[in-house]
């Protein structure tokens, strides 16, 4: 008998949509090594391992490529397997212990909410070679900031954002987490877009992705005057995140989809 392993999509309340993710609950601590060579062998966005703990879950997350701070989808999707698969009751809170302090999920109807740390962005100059890569000009370009783990680039359309066609080998010189290039919505019943670029992680191109909400939440809230918008991450395979900016953290909603159930048996 294997480890069992989910694969969930989050942010969307449709299969094969949003961001896949792959979680596996360990019924005690592994290393390192060993959950690398897993994610890597999941090659998804994120691979979540869960240890139970006394008061919560010890949850790590992996790229195919490396451990990161914070993850907003893979978060989703441990919460929601947990309480699919009876680890927790539905009015039970999750609490996650991670390398970005405690996090905690709540279920809302069909919906989940995580509350994560606010992760604003500062103004900043765009790096060398930043806008070539994206294929963007500086007269297409609204601001660029830089927050705790990302650059953020407002850009002049949603039109821009879908056409973009990035340069991923340029990309990858960018000393950063991650690039997330964001306009406001023209598609009715969002108030912005956006698309996130991680080819240092191993990821060209996020599906959804729910840390980089954590930057974009303050970003738009500041702009548009209020403190519950709706974003759109208008990857090919698409998502949806609601945001609210309480002080200092951000509450992220989302929903997800189980996909697929397997054993882990390596």
């Amino acid at each position: 008998m294997g480890i069992a392993m989910i694969q969930a999509d989050a942010f969307t309340d449709r299969p094969f949509a949003g961001n896949p993710a792959a979680v596996c609950v360990l019924p005690e601590p592994r290393n390192a090594e060993w959950m690398q060579d897993v994610a890597s062998e999941m090659n998804l966005s994120e691979t979540a391992f869960l240890v139970p703990r006394e008061d919560g879950f010890d949850l790590r997350w992996f790229t195919p490529l490396t451990e990161v701070e914070l993850c907003g989808h893979a978060t989703l999707a441990s919460a929601h397997v947990l309480w699919e698969q009876g680890y927790l009751k539905p009015e039970d809170v999750a609490r996650f212990h991670t390398l970005s302090g405690l996090l905690t999920a709540r279920r809302d109807g069909e919906w989940i909410e995580l509350d994560f740390p606010a992760t604003p962005p500062q103004p900043a100059e765009a790096p060398e070679g930043l806008l070539a890569a994206l294929g963007l000009t500086e007269a297409s370009v609204h601001s660029v900031g830089q927050s705790r783990f990302d650059y953020l680039v407002e850009v002049v359309s949603e039109e821009l954002v879908s056409a973009l066609k990035p340069n991923f080998s340029q990309l990858q010189t960018i000393p950063t987490r991650a690039i997330i290039v964001t306009s406001r919505a023209s598609r009715p019943g969002y108030d912005f877009v956006s698309r996130v670029f991680a080819p240092r992680l191993g990821i060209d191109e996020d599906p959804v992705t729910g840390s980089a909400h954590t930057c974009l939440a303050p970003y738009w809230c500041q702009k548009l005057e209020r403190d519950t918008l709706v974003g759109y991450q208008a990857s090919h395979r698409g998502g949806i995140v609601r945001v609210r900016l309480d002080g200092d953290r951000v509450l992220l909603g989302g929903r997800a989809v189980t996909v697929l159930r397997a054993d882990l048996v390596a």
